[in-house]
């Protein structure tokens, strides 16, 4: 009887354990910040450029202005032991994990680290399928803070099963991990993927370049504008805890200095993760004033929340509006075309509407001061009609502050 007893309690406390299993809560309440090493690397990593890389975060003043995680992708991995614990490659990162782990937590930041929900990572190394628990336990042990899990490999695997899997073994490894899904999109994760993740990727590879399709073969990489374009219909699924994730940022990696202005001011607008992709260590001024820009970053992480949404779209140049906290609003003007075109708009004529949370800025009763957040020189209001040429590529980017 007793040992009847002791195993219908064992199994008892076991679902209960299951059944109150979630995603760590408090996490991510702003879209995080941080860096990648996959755009720029891909899989050449090792140790010296993750230290270099806290490094740089540090000195170029990044994390003052909100920059948290240095994220390592694929290809860190080394085997598996005889129990079936994953370690680092010993060649690549000499001193361990922990060790690195260690080294940047002493500068303040964040540690992430890179699985898959298959039996192989993208890279051909080891992935977590059959090891979720065993490798949520070591990324604790290391004292990782962020996971960024991907798709690849994954035959015959359901994807909400699979993230769910990783989501529990999180949570009884015990450490709160923001868990970043890194699906591509092709489930649809936004529709189940709130009590599951932090975030997820709601599209497949972004690319270097503003407006272009990069073809793979059997499958593409994608231009900001691309990616951008996915997002339609989307917003409503994000929020404090649960964001939307178009992709790494490619600023820095070779667009021109309007393009990475516009790709980063789109981020902003979209709500989305601000994740550098580029080498932190050698950036011209521009590349780090584009991501050290305080104006646009505290529109990103605005902690009403809410992703922006297209308003409306006329020769080649659309119009984006970002509901913030304390009635005030950020608006993107962005031209999509290479070529110069006009921007105009008569605010007071114009009816801007979040149907979704039911807010508006009334321009036909209020009044709005407009703030350039690339152009602190241009001053002027809501009273007045807007005109301007923009550039190519480029964009033309406000926060509107309301008049008493």
């Amino acid at each position: 009887m007793n040992k009847i007893f002791l195993m219908v309690a064992v199994m008892f406390f076991a679902v209960v354990s299951i059944a109150q299993a979630q995603k760590f809560e408090g996490l991510a309440e702003t879209p995080p910040m941080g860096w990648n090493s996959w755009n720029k690397f891909a899989c050449d990593v090792n140790e010296n450029l993750i230290k270099e890389t806290a490094d740089a975060m540090v000195s170029t003043g990044m994390k003052d202005d909100g920059y948290t995680y240095i994220v390592i992708d694929d290809c860190w991995h080394g085997e598996r032991d005889s129990l079936g614990f994953i370690h680092a490659n010993k060649e690549r990162f000499p001193s361990g994990m922990k060790a690195l782990v260690d080294y940047v937590h002493s500068k303040g930041l964040k540690f992430g680290i890179y699985s898959d929900a298959g039996w192989q990572t993208c890279g051909g190394k080891p992935g977590s399928r059959g090891r979720e628990y065993q490798d949520a336990q070591t990324y604790a042990s290391w004292g990782v803070d962020y996971l960024k899990y991907d798709w690849c490999n994954t035959e015959d695997l359901s994807a909400k099963g699979a993230y769910l899997t990783m989501r529990d073994a999180l949570f009884e490894a015990g450490r709160p991990i923001v868990f970043s899904m890194c699906e591509w999109g092709t489930y649809n994760p936004w529709e189940w993927g709130e009590p599951i993740a932090h975030l997820w990727r709601t599209t497949g590879d972004i690319y270097s370049c503003f407006d272009c399709e990069y073809d793979h073969g059997d499958w593409s990489s994608w231009g900001v504008l691309q990616i951008l374009d996915m997002q339609e219909g989307l917003r409503k699924y994000a929020g404090p805890g649960h964001w939307n994730d178009p992709d790494m940022m490619e600023v820095g990696n070779g667009m021109s200095t309007n393009e990475d202005q516009a790709h980063f001011s789109m981020w902003a607008m979209l709500a989305a993760p601000l994740i550098a992709g580029n080498d932190l260590r050698n950036m011209s001024d521009e590349t780090k004033s584009i991501l050290t820009n305080r104006d646009v970053i505290a529109v990103n992480q605005d902690p009403l929340g809410i992703q922006g949404f297209k308003y409306q779209m006329k020769d080649s140049v659309s119009v984006w509006f970002k509901p913030l906290k304390d009635n005030q609003w950020a608006v993107c003007f962005l031209n999509r075309s290479r070529e110069e075109k006009k921007a105009e708009f008569d605010w007071e004529h114009e009816k801007v509407i979040d149907e979704i949370n039911h807010l508006s800025p009334g321009f036909s009763k209020n009044e709005y001061s407009l703030i350039n957040l690339w152009n602190k020189k241009d001053k002027t209001s809501t009273k007045n009609k807007l005109k301007a040429n923009l550039k190519g590529h480029s964009v033309l980017m406000y926060r509107l502050e309301k008049k008493r």
